[in-house]
């Protein structure tokens, strides 16, 4: 099972914290996005593996734009 992880709030990808491979925990932040001058973390919800980053550091967001997929521990 996929777990995805969604931007939250339109914006632009100003870090990316995490690479394929990574194991996470629910809460960890898996990238920041900045809205308004104000950096907002982008945190799991659940644990799981990074599968894959579907963004790129710079790059502008909608709300609800997919950023990272998980995949079960």
């Amino acid at each position: 099972m996929t777990i995805e992880v969604r931007a939250h709030i339109t914006g632009t990808v100003w870090k990316i914290e995490v690479k394929p491979g990574d194991e996470v925990e629910a809460g960890d932040t898996v990238a920041i996005l900045e809205s308004m001058k104000m950096e907002m973390p982008v945190e799991t919800d659940d644990e799981g593996v990074v599968e894959t980053i579907h963004v790129a550091e710079g790059q502008a967001v909608k709300e609800g734009d997919l950023l990272v997929t998980l995949k079960e521990p």
